[in-house]
């Protein structure tokens, strides 16, 4: 979807920036946060999606608050209360042909949008709190912490440093982090920022919410990083008949995480039904590489011949996609991404990716994850996307790290691993296992230093499941007499036959037995 047309409504003497896109029967306001910029939301694919998503059920009216984004700039040193942004939602409305819509007030604009209800019933048709609240010092941060804040603002503006206050789960993605940086800087200029923080500080509607008579529902994510879930609850608990729905995760904006679940929970207080999935959700095993120390490198070898040299680097890679079956994916300007049909596949690709960065002199990075996405016309979205970028930060330079689920779906083709850990990610029920693809040289490795520990390298449960499998016993038998369940002995003896680095059960049970008349 390209970018919509960028309107101007006029409230007063101000004229502030909207946009208006879908076409569907419920007309939904998005009120924003803290910032916001109508064009450069669209440049991020999280936003993108999400804005996709709400548009194919609402016709979807966005705007910039004064004073922010590409709406007009306004006095730093008195920047207008609640009452006067209110009016500018109603303005924008007029502007857009609304009589009636649901409004969607995300962090900061829950509590404006908790007054337009109160204030405007009739032209309400339902409210939709995101990670909002009530009143700022007791849900957000304190004075202490706000004055912290609001220093690190006056320094740091416009380098992407908040982001650890707003989304910490994308600390480690070299591409959204640029973005946020770049979304600081067109949102709202550093002595905005400060204006707009102590405004926020100033929010109190708590006496506003037993006035509110629409249907309303509250969104809040259990672990959310800058409001408090305790925020959203309060909320609920006040607002006659609000609903209140929880769900995991801890960065607080909202394109961040599993945008789909919010959305889903939106459409189906919206519209009476949640999206019925389609052909267009599909399991995929995604890849994403990235260059290790790009600058550095394009400061050795200048402008000309930094572009070059990725030019290269992109050919080879195209082909190496295109020689595995792999269909390629937007994720940066400096990295590589790809889906495929197959996790094997994918690896090998990723193999395949390492050596054409080396005999260019670069370095990778990969990540590789199987997971449900959602295919676009242009784009593919889904929580598989944020979990691969995050298996790529993870990887060391020159590395391929998968997901558990990788490894447990290439058993049998020859494809060895060593385990790297576990990752708590956002939107999963629990931590997420990784393991490192092992090359040829590091099996070699791997398999003298089994020899030379012999059943040292394996864990006390390892060794008494390979001794049950010496004696001869399938995994269901083995599953019985330990009291375990069959999926976990088999993933016990898939890591028994990577440590010891052999090919079958009978091998290993051959290896048991030298071991035991050693």
């Amino acid at each position: 979807m390209s970018i919509p047309e960028t309107r101007y409504a006029r409230s007063g003497d101000i004229r502030i920036a909207y946009q208006v896109v879908g076409h569907g029967p419920i007309d939904l306001v998005f009120v924003p946060g803290y910032l916001s910029n109508l064009e450069v939301h669209w440049e991020d694919p999280g936003f993108h999606h999400l804005l996709n998503r709400l548009s194919a059920f609402t016709r979807l009216i966005l705007f910039d608050k004064r004073g922010t984004g590409l709406s007009d700039r306004v006095d730093v040193h008195a920047l207008p209360s609640l009452e006067t942004r209110m009016d500018d939602v109603r303005a924008v409305m007029d502007a857009a042909g609304s009589g009636r819509a649901a409004l969607l007030g995300a962090s900061e604009g829950a509590p404006m949008s908790i007054l337009f209800a109160a204030t405007y019933p009739q032209r309400t048709r339902a409210l939709l709190l995101y990670g909002g609240y009530a009143h700022f010092h007791t849900s957000v941060m304190s004075r202490e912490a706000l004055e912290e804040f609001i220093r690190t603002a006056e320094g740091a503006w416009g380098t992407g440093e908040s982001l650890v206050r707003f989304a910490p789960e994308r600390l480690n993605d070299a591409n959204f982090e640029r973005w946020w940086a770049r979304f600081e800087r067109l949102s709202a200029s550093p002595n905005a920022a400060v204006a707009l923080a102590r405004m926020n500080a100033a929010i109190d509607v708590r006496h506003v919410l037993g006035s509110i008579r629409v249907p309303t529902l509250v969104i809040h994510r259990t672990d959310d990083v800058r409001i408090r879930c305790t925020g959203g609850r309060y909320l609920a608990e006040k607002i006659p008949g609000a609903r209140f729905v929880e769900i995991p995760g801890r960065d607080h904006v909202l394109w961040s995480g599993d945008i789909d679940r919010v959305v889903d929970e939106i459409e189906e207080f919206l519209t009476g039904t949640r999206p019925v999935p389609v052909h267009d959700r599909v399991l995929a095993t995604l890849l994403v590489a990235r260059l290790i120390a790009p600058q550095r490198a394009a400061a050795t070898l200048g402008d000309q011949g930094w572009r070059e040299r990725l030019g290269r680097l992109r050919v080879l890679a195209g082909e190496a996609v295109a020689r595995y079956g792999g269909t390629p994916m937007d994720v940066g300007i400096e990295d590589i991404g790809a889906r495929f049909d197959g996790p094997a596949r994918a690896v090998r690709c990723a193999l395949a990716l390492r050596e054409a960065a080396e005999t260019l002199g670069l370095a990778l990075a990969s990540g590789v994850h199987t997971g449900e996405i959602e295919l676009g016309e242009e784009s593919i979205a889904g929580l598989a996307v944020h979990v691969a970028r995050r298996v790529s930060a993870r990887a060391r330079s020159g590395e391929v790290l998968a997901s558990g689920v990788v490894a447990d779906l290439v058993a049998g083709s020859g494809l060895q691993f060593a385990e790297r850990g576990r990752e708590a990610i956002d939107g999963l029920e629990g931590p997420l296992r990784l393991v490192a693809v092992l090359d040829e040289h590091q099996r070699v490795r791997a398999a003298r230093a089994a020899a030379a520990q012999g059943l040292q390298v394996l864990s006390a449960r390892e060794r008494d499941v390979l001794s049950l499998v010496a004696a001869g016993l399938s995994n269901a038998a083995i599953a019985a007499r330990l009291r375990l369940s069959e999926h976990t002995v088999k993933r016990h003896v898939a890591n028994i036959l990577l440590k010891l680095d052999l090919p079958t059960r009978a091998a290993a049970a051959a290896f048991a037995a030298r071991q035991k008349s050693a």
